[in-house]
């Protein structure tokens, strides 16, 4: 099957990009290190309601990266984690049970599961102390704790009640006529 990808869901994708970065970048001091609150996160509730935003999630998060502490790889990991938690996000609101909470908390997990695990042992990684790897498994779990702790707050407390909030005021399906699914 050949999917059309139309100049709008290209535009829309850009749009979620320059939204990512911009958040990232608008509160850097939050968004970067072993505890961060990446509020530009709230965004992965997007492909539960369209797919093509994946994109954009993925490319913003490349952009936002740019100016990390951790550069190349936070480049590079980053990006992965985000396109996972992004898949697994609009995979989970293809569910015929789309339209219930649980499913909804369901979609916000994978942004807290993979950014957790991936970018904490990156964090690990590069906080071990130079030559001693037995210090990489510590640092990995407290970096591991912290990050999903603000992937948590964003997706839970941010992400979910706009999950509920958004259907109600048709905005989505505004944007699903504009955009396309």
């Amino acid at each position: 099957m050949i999917t059309k990808i139309s100049v709008r869901k290209v535009a829309f994708a850009g749009v979620i990009a320059a939204l990512y970065a911009g958040l990232t970048l608008a509160v850097m001091p939050l968004s970067y290190g072993p505890v961060q609150l990446r509020i530009s996160e709230v965004l992965c509730i997007l492909p539960f309601f369209f797919p093509f935003s994946v994109w954009g999630l993925f490319a913003g998060c490349i952009v936002a990266n740019l100016f990390s502490p951790y550069l190349w790889l936070d480049i590079t990991i980053g990006p992965v984690a985000s396109l996972l938690a992004a898949l697994s996000t609009m995979y989970i609101g293809k569910m015929k049970s789309r339209e219930r909470l649980p499913t909804k908390a369901l979609a916000c997990f994978p942004p807290v599961f993979f950014n957790a695990v991936l970018i904490g042992a990156m964090i690990g990684y590069i906080l071990m102390s130079e030559g001693e790897a037995e210090t990489f498994f510590p640092v990995f779990i407290a970096s591991m704790f912290w990050v999903g702790i603000g992937q948590t707050v964003v997706l839970y407390a941010i992400g979910l009640p706009l999950m509920v909030y958004l259907p109600k005021t048709k905005l989505i399906d505004k944007l699903s006529n504009l955009y396309g699914k």
